[in-house]
């Protein structure tokens, strides 16, 4: 038998149905293994080990009794620290946020898991109110990349991201505003999916709150798959989700993909190019899709500078939004965050309603595109990995190749296409039309049968760094 903590949900479930492992096995392992790893990794802000365990005996109960409520009751899952938790302080991964401000109810994705008998058992790191694309925070401290400790993991959720990777459990929430899911995802080497906004109910939708989206990260697409069932059902506290879709999306993998049509975009025709690494994984990528039947060809999506331009407007816009309802805890926010609220205090009264007017026009060119095409496959980002401290909101000033899906609100995956000559992983994008959730899955799971997945990160947690300890104070329970 594998490691619990390279077991993914999917194998963990067929334990718990013969009896070959309990919820509780799993925890327990999963409790000792954070214990170990948690000065070096910083993945989480907090741990809920009573509850956990709780929840887990429950579980075995069920499983026992052959009542299990799901696909992944008794699985473990974290939450990002900016998606509420009844059992657990919410708080953005920012000293703003006081104690008597954190405690906020079950998020509509949180509640499904719940319903289903997930485990609920800890709170993954993020920049303060998950404003960048690192992981670092005045609150947290920093969190450190599991396949070499002295790089990034990306962010904003890069706890998510480090903590599926070094396998403290098999899946995780994030939530993606400008590429947040997707960033960390590649970064680490697992598997993380942004849905159509609105396809997942998301409350509160905190400070960016017209962009963000909550997805599954997690090191494989059935995984994610299995919690897109259940995080994408409805929630009246949600005015902007979608209808319900009954689509069993771990189901739809199984079906057959025919004809795809496959735009390969180098840099989505933007002037920054990708690392030569990435542009080479992205060429071999595109002919294991057209072994398996796809037709691909070099087409660059339109609009996607118009996206960019946009996307700086608004993101500076809600910073500044956010700034305002915070009063005088706003002075304890992060440097990088209060060049943003500036910027946004900047703008002309007219600016954001132009930017809004403007991404409608962006999405009908973008609409008119995916009539041609059935997916777009592009970087997750220019650079591999970032060495930590190295300052990525300047360079470039916003992510590059994925706020552009947040801001038409369309499907879109960051995949694992191999390790790079320092050991690093490589991601690459799939993204999809509007509201076409599970092909980007099913070619997702295609792609990922033919290619594997990156595991769990094992060996860095022995090698020494230079970068100075975690200023985290961990707060746990029990």
């Amino acid at each position: 038998m594998s490691p619990l903590h390279h077991m993914s949900a999917t194998e963990l479930v067929g334990h718990f149905a013969t009896r070959t492992l309990s919820p509780v096995e799993v925890v327990q392992a999963l409790l000792a293994r954070h214990e170990a790893l948690a000065k070096e990794l910083n993945a989480f802000c907090f741990m809920n080990r009573e509850s956990a365990l709780l929840q887990a005996r429950a579980s075995e109960a069920r499983w026992r009794a052959g009542k299990a409520l799901s696909t992944l009751d008794g699985i473990p899952v974290s939450i990002k620290d900016n998606l509420g938790t009844d059992d657990m302080p919410t708080r953005f991964g920012s000293l703003a946020v006081s104690p008597e401000r954190m405690q906020l109810p079950d998020s509509p994705a949180v509640r499904r898991l719940r319903d289903a008998g997930a485990v609920i058992f800890g709170k993954t790191t993020l920049p303060d109110f998950a404003h960048k694309i690192t992981t670092d925070s005045p609150l947290n401290g920093t969190t450190r990349n599991p396949w070499n400790l002295a790089h990034t993991p990306g962010g904003s959720s890069g706890g998510a991201a480090a903590a599926v990777a070094a396998g403290l459990g098999p899946l995780a929430l994030g939530t993606d505003g400008g590429g947040s899911i997707r960033i960390p995802a590649a970064f680490s080497g697992i598997y993380g999916f942004k849905p159509s906004f609105g396809r997942v109910p998301h409350h509160p939708r905190g400070a960016f709150a017209l962009l963000s989206h909550v997805g599954p990260m997690a090191r494989t697409v059935e995984d994610a798959a299995s919690l897109m069932n259940i995080i994408s059902r409805p929630d009246p506290r949600d005015w902007y989700a979608l209808p319900y879709d009954p689509t069993d999306y771990r189901a739809a993998l199984r079906t057959p993909l025919h004809h795809l049509r496959v735009a390969l975009s180098p840099s989505l025709g933007l002037d920054r190019q990708a690392a030569p690494e990435i542009q080479a994984a992205l060429k071999r990528s595109a002919r294991i899709l057209e072994s398996m039947g796809a037709h691909v060809e070099l087409a660059d999506p339109p609009a996607v500078l118009q996206c960019l331009q946009i996307h700086g407007v608004l993101w500076s816009a809600f910073a500044a939004r956010l700034a305002d309802s915070l009063g005088d805890a706003a002075h304890t926010l992060d440097a990088s965050l209060k060049a943003l609220v500036e910027a946004g205090r900047q703008l002309p009264p007219h600016c954001i309603l132009d930017a809004l007017a403007r991404r409608g026009d962006a999405g009908r060119e973008v609409n008119e595109f995916f009539t041609r095409y059935d997916l777009v496959m592009c970087p997750v980002h220019p650079t591999l990995p970032p060495a930590l401290g190295e300052d990525l909101q300047l360079n470039p000033p916003y992510p590059v190749y994925t706020p552009w899906c947040n801001q038409l609100g369309l499907p879109a995956a960051s995949l694992y296409a191999g390790p790079a000559d320092n050991g690093l992983p490589i991601g690459l994008q799939l993204v999809g039309r509007q509201y076409d959730d599970s092909t980007v899955l099913k070619a997702s799971h295609a792609f990922q049968q033919a290619t594997g997945h990156a595991g769990v990160a094992e060996h860095p947690f022995s090698v020494k760094t230079s970068q100075p300890a975690s200023t985290q104070r961990h707060r746990d329970t029990a």
